[in-house]
């Protein structure tokens, strides 16, 4: 069950949005460029996260002898992509 609003806690600088609101609602990205300038607005709708890669990769699980799992880290960090080129080499 929904508890109901209580009007004295009511956040009226921040009132709940209704279906009506989301229907008037508009994108960032169409808002933003008339508010900003475009090149500030780039900046705020860029993309998150890692960029795509050009040469995908799949995640797998292997099992591997602790020994030679060892080995491979000892090398350092970038010893995945190592390990992913001397398989790459090996085929």
């Amino acid at each position: 069950m929904k508890p109901k609003p209580n009007p004295e806690k009511a956040d009226v600088e921040n009132p709940a949005w209704t279906k009506a609101t989301f229907a008037r609602a508009k994108a960032a990205d169409a808002v933003l460029p008339e508010l900003f300038g475009h090149a500030a607005a780039a900046k705020m709708v860029k993309p998150r996260g890692r960029p795509k890669s050009g040469q995908a990769r799949t995640s797998i699980s292997l099992r591997l002898p602790q020994e030679t799992l060892k080995r491979w880290k000892a090398t350092g960090p970038g010893w995945q992509t190592r390990m992913a080129e001397a398989l790459t080499k090996a085929v």
